[in-house]
C-alpha cells in the first residue's frame, strides 16, 4: 500500500506549496482592490507553457483517464481513433478565439465568457440562460469527475467509494477557495506533468506485458476481428458517428465557457503561439496512449464488464505497486484540474454575472471575495452530494454535459466574434433552440443524420440564429465599434 500512497501523498503536497505560493498573489489582490481580476483569471499573466497545461487539464478529465479507456476496452480501436479528434482542441481554441477574446477582454474587462456575451449582445436573457445553463452542466461535469476519481481510489487502494469521494471533495475545495485561478493554473502545469508521466509508465509497462504491440493485436483478433477495425464491435461506430465526435470533443470545445476562458488569461502573443504548440502535442499523446491501454486491457484482462472499471483493474494487476502509485495519480491530476477549473468558473458566474449585475449591483470588493469564496465551496459540496449515488457509465455523463454547453454557447461565442450582424434576438434563439433540441434528443437516443446528436443540435442552432438575426433590427454601431473598432 505505501508505495501506492506514496506518490499520491507528494502530489497532494505538491498542490498544497502552489496554493500557499499563489494565496500571496490573493492577498496583495484583495488589497489592490484587484481580487476578482486575480481570483477568476490569474491577473491575465498566463506563460505559453502554464497555458498550454491548463488548457488541455480542463479539458482532460475522469472520461479521459477512465471512461475513454473503458470504451476502448469495450470497441477496440475504433474508439482509440475517435479519441485523436481530440487532438487540436487546444490549437483551434486559441486559433479561434485566442488574440480576439484577449483584445475585447481586456477593453471591457471581461472576466468570465458571460461577460463578454454581455457587452456583445446587451441582453439579460443571454446572460441568464448561459448561467443557468453553466451551472447546472458543470455541476453534472464535476459530479462525473467525483464519480471516476472515486472508483479509482477504491480500486486502488481498497479503501471506500465515499471515503475516497470525500478526500477528492476536501483537497480540491481547499487549493480552488485559498489560491484562485493562479492556483489552479499552477497546478494544472503540475498535473499536466504529471499525467504525461502516468501516461507513459503504463503504456509501457502494458506493451511488456503484453508482449508486445504486434501480440497484443493477435490477441485482440483472437477475441473479436472487429476489435481492429474502424466501426468497433457490431458497426457501434458508423461514419456518422465518428463525424458528430469531430464537433463534439474536437471542433465544438470552443463552445466550452471553461475551456474558452482560457483564451483571455495569457500574457501575450508569444506566449499564445507557445501554448497552441505544446497543447496540441501534450493532447495527442495523452489521448492516444490512455485510449491504447485500454484497447489492449481487453487482451490483458478479458472479461471486465463495468467499463469504467478497466483502469482501476489494469492499475492494480497489470502495475507494479511503485507505478501504480505513479499512475494513479495521473487520472487524479485529470480530475482535480477539470474540477478546479469548472469551480472557479461557476462561481464567478454565480458570483459576478448573476449576483452582481442583477441582484446587488453595488457589491463591494470585500463583499465579492467573501461571496466567491463561499459559493466555490457551496458549489463543490453540491457535485460531492450527487456523486454520492453514481450512474454506470461515466463517459456518457460527461458528454451529455459537453454537448450541453456546446448546444447553449457555440454560436453565440463565434458568431458574436465575427459576423457584424449578429443580435440578441439571434442569440436567445440559438441558445433556447441547441438546448432544448440537444436534450430532447439525449433523451430519446436520437441520432439525425447517422451521428452523434450534436450535430444536427448545432444545426439547428445555427439555423435559429441566421434566421431570426437577419429577421430583427441589427446590433446598435456602439456595439459594432467596441468589438471592430469602426
Amino acid at each position: 500500500m505505501a508505495p501506492i500512497i506514496i506518490p499520491l501523498a507528494l502530489y497532494l503536497v505538491g498542490l498544497f506549496l502552489l496554493t500557499y505560493y499563489s494565496s500571496r498573489y490573493l492577498n496583495r489582490a484583495a488589497l489592490k482592490g484587484t481580487f476578482i481580476e486575480e481570483y477568476f483569471i490569474g491577473g491575465r499573466s498566463l506563460g505559453g507553457f502554464v497555458l498550454a497545461m491548463t488548457l488541455v487539464a480542463t479539458y482532460t478529465s475522469a472520461s479521459s483517464f477512465v471512461g475513454g479507456p473503458g470504451m476502448a476496452y469495450a470497441q477496440g480501436l475504433g474508439w482509440v481513433l475517435l479519441s485523436i479528434t481530440q487532438l487540436p482542441t487546444a490549437y483551434i481554441t486559441l486559433a479561434v478565439l485566442g488574440k480576439k477574446f484577449a483584445i475585447i477582454s481586456r477593453k471591457i474587462n471581461a472576466l468570465t465568457l458571460i461577460d463578454i456575451l454581455r457587452h456583445r449582445y446587451k441582453s439579460d436573457f443571454v446572460v441568464i440562460i448561459g448561467s443557468l445553463s453553466i451551472i447546472c452542466f458543470f455541476v453534472a461535469i464535476m459530479t462525473a469527475q467525483y464519480i471516476g476519481g472515486a472508483r479509482l481510489f477504491q480500486a486502488v487502494t481498497g479503501y471506500s467509494y465515499t471515503v475516497g469521494l470525500a478526500i477528492f471533495a476536501i483537497a480540491i475545495l481547499f487549493y480552488v477557495t485559498i489560491g484562485g485561478f493562479r492556483a489552479v493554473a499552477l497546478s494544472d502545469s503540475l498535473q499536466g506533468a504529471i499525467m504525461l508521466i502516468g501516461t507513459v509508465v503504463i503504456l509501457i509497462i502494458t506493451i511488456l506485458r503484453g508482449g508486445g504491440v504486434e501480440n497484443l493485436m493477435r490477441g485482440m483478433y483472437a477475441v473479436n476481428p472487429d476489435l481492429l477495425t474502424p466501426f468497433g464491435v457490431d458497426g457501434f461506430i458508423s461514419q456518422g458517428w465518428i463525424m458528430g465526435f469531430w464537433v463534439l470533443v474536437g471542433i465544438g470545445v470552443i463552445g466550452l465557457p471553461q475551456v474558452s476562458i482560457r483564451a483571455m488569461s495569457y500574457k501575450n502573443s508569444a506566449s499564445m503561439h507557445r501554448a497552441m504548440i505544446i497543447g496540441t502535442f501534450t493532447v495527442g499523446f495523452l489521448m492516444l496512449g490512455m485510449h491504447l491501454v485500454g484497447t489492449f486491457g481487453r487482451v490483458l484482462l478479458p472479461g471486465i464488464e463495468n467499463p469504467d472499471l478497466v483502469m482501476p483493474r489494469m492499475t492494480i494487476e497489470v502495475l507494479p505497486p511503485w507505478a501504480a502509485g505513479i499512475f494513479f495519480a495521473g487520472p487524479l491530476a485529470a480530475i482535480m484540474s477539470t474540477v478546479d477549473s469548472l469551480l472557479i468558473m461557476a462561481s464567478a458566474t454565480v458570483v459576478k454575472d448573476l449576483y452582481s449585475n442583477y441582484i446587488n449591483p453595488r457589491t463591494n470588493n470585500q463583499q465579492l471575495q467573501f461571496y466567491s469564496l463561499g459559493i466555490t465551496a457551496i458549489l463543490g459540496v453540491a457535485a460531492f452530494l450527487f456523486a454520492l449515488n453514481p450512474p454506470d457509465f461515466l463517459v456518457w455523463l460527461n458528454l451529455f454535459a459537453f454537448g450541453g454547453l456546446q448546444a447553449t454557447f457555440f454560436w453565440p461565442t463565434i458568431l458574436g466574434l465575427y459576423w457584424k450582424r449578429a443580435n440578441a434576438y439571434g442569440a436567445v434563439a440559438s441558445m433556447i433552440s441547441g438546448t432544448v433540441s440537444f436534450i430532447i434528443f439525449d433523451t430519446l437516443s436520437m441520432r439525425p443524420l447517422g451521428s452523434h446528436h450534436i450535430v444536427a443540435t448545432l444545426l439547428i442552432a445555427l439555423a435559429a440564429f441566421i434566421i431570426v438575426s437577419l429577421s430583427t433590427p441589427p446590433p446598435d454601431h456602439k456595439i459594432i465599434h467596441k468589438f471592430w473598432g469602426i
